[in-house]
């Protein structure tokens, strides 16, 4: 713990090479950041063709007098609000902000750092970046218009201006669940005597009702020009739902209905990888005093995270816990009572023979000797 200490306090001017006491175990916060892509990068033995980038905030707790925490009315609590990038399970940035900043504070710069890296192994890959209606902001939009190959998929926040042009939509969603609901309603009455929990009991029976639709869109000021706006207008018992995202994804190549659930919609996911790195590795645990020393602690929890990713996709990938949560693969398979036997020569693990994960955890080791040893 002292020299996690030393390293979290580090003085600044270690960096440049001062004589301090501290200056070996001084750090460089540009080389680990670099280092979260070059692992994406590596995991891969040929260049994809397209990869998909998610932005996303979540909060952190704090419950002290921590450097730039603030109160932030969204989250309910003094907090940090840390920024992060995924690609699928890959971690590949992790920024810790105070929560006083806007939403997308510093996106723009998180992206164009990790796109320029991974544009120097992978010159063709299509790259989509995806994030709620946080980042549908212009700056970001121009950007990615701006670069070869890169398009986005952003949640758009309803206004009136986008209610009024999915009337017809509206409309038609409507009609449509109503003429589903019509002979549902008309054998139900033979049955029993009508009244509203009848017309109840009809919905729960029949789907909603789902049309989606692309449109021209531009906003009146913050917006530099008109874009494709895609609208999901659902229609059901319990009246009208209605959602937009807005895209550089051309109509001719990804349809409506494509766009929103296949593009958009996975985005979802994302979630289950924030749980996993702030529930099941601790990520939350920014309880130092300063700001730089939270987000070293940070980038050690998303260190956690990237080897336990590649454990699960490496070493895990034909047992039963391919798919599993970090939290999983913690508690069956690392936390496991062994007698561990040290000599000059070698270290001897041993499991108790009625482990029921004991055939997981030798198809692991075997894994990473046969790795090892091409390495």
């Amino acid at each position: 713990m002292c020299t996690l200490n030393r390293l979290e306090h580090c003085p600044e001017d270690v960096e440049q090479g001062a004589d301090s006491r501290y200056h070996k175990i001084g750090h460089s916060p540009e080389e680990i950041e670099s280092l979260f892509v070059n692992i994406f990068l590596k995991s891969y033995s040929q260049e994809p063709r397209q990869i998909i980038l998610d932005l996303d905030v979540t909060d952190d707790l704090v419950h002290g007098n921590q450097e730039q925490v603030f109160f932030n009315t969204y989250y309910g609590g003094y907090c940090y609000a840390p920024l992060y990038i995924f690609c699928g399970k890959h971690l590949l940035a992790a920024k810790l902000r105070p929560s006083n900043v806007d939403p997308a504070a510093g996106a723009l710069e998180e992206l164009q750092r990790v796109i320029k890296q991974i544009r120097q192994q992978w010159n063709n890959v299509e790259i989509i970046v995806r994030g709620d209606s946080a980042y549908s902001r212009e700056n970001i939009m121009v950007w990615c218009e701006s670069q070869p190959r890169v398009d986005y998929v952003f949640g758009l926040a309803q206004n009136s201006r986008l209610i009024q042009m999915t009337t017809a939509t509206q409309s038609k969603a409507k009609n449509e669940f109503e003429q589903k609901m019509s002979p549902i309603v008309s054998f139900l009455e033979t049955l029993f005597i009508p009244d509203e929990e009848l017309l109840q009991l009809a919905s729960e029976l029949i789907n909603n009702s789902t049309w989606y639709k692309s449109l021209d869109y531009q906003t009146r000021e913050s917006w530099s020009r008109s874009r494709r706006v895609v609208s999901k207008v659902e229609y059901g018992a319990k009246g009208i739902n209605i959602r937009f995202v807005v895209t550089s994804l051309q109509a001719n190549k990804v349809p409506p209905s494509q766009l929103y659930t296949q593009k958009y919609c996975q985005r979802g996911e994302m979630e289950n990888r924030l749980k996993e790195q702030q529930l099941e590795l601790f990520s939350d645990r920014t309880s130092t005093h300063t700001f730089a020393g939270n987000q070293l602690r940070l980038w050690f929890s998303s260190i956690a995270y990237v080897l336990m990713n590649a454990l699960r996709q490496k070493c895990l990938a034909k047992t039963d816990l391919k798919n599993a949560q970090v939290g999983t693969i913690r508690t069956k398979l690392l936390k496991l009572g062994a007698l561990i036997t040290v000599s000059a020569r070698r270290i001897l693990i041993a499991i108790s023979s009625s482990s029921p994960s004991k055939h997981i955890f030798a198809a692991a080791y075997r894994c990473l000797i046969m790795r090892t040893s091409t390495a």
